[in-house]
């Protein structure tokens, strides 16, 4: 079956989140999420991007998430697949997974 290539975001900063001491960093949660990604999906297509709170890309939306996560004070860091947001400050695979599936992704 072929399937559109989900994206996901993962937004955060170098800074720990006040409220997530002694859990891994933003980046550092990037790195693991995407590597467990494509362990169990190996062979499915997904972008992931990491995206710095204080310092997003040009693009509006892009722009816009960032300015409210650092608003609301939002625990970062924020996982978003496919515009919606799927984890904030300690992400669930679980979770994750379940989006995934969603859109036709299987476990391998």
């Amino acid at each position: 079956m072929k399937r559109k290539s989900v994206e996901i975001h993962v937004y955060g900063a170098d800074i720990l989140c006040p409220s997530c001491v002694n859990m891994p960093s933003s980046k550092e949660t990037y790195e693991w999420l995407q590597a467990a990604v494509g362990r169990k999906y190996p062979d499915q297509p997904f972008t992931i991007r990491y995206i710095d709170i204080h310092n997003p890309p040009e693009d509006e939306a892009i722009k816009s998430f960032a300015s409210k996560v650092i608003e609301e004070d939002m625990f970062y860091p924020i996982v978003l697949l496919e515009g919606a947001v799927v984890g904030e400050g300690n992400p669930r695979l679980k979770t994750i997974y379940s989006e995934l599936e969603k859109y036709g992704y299987e476990a391998v």
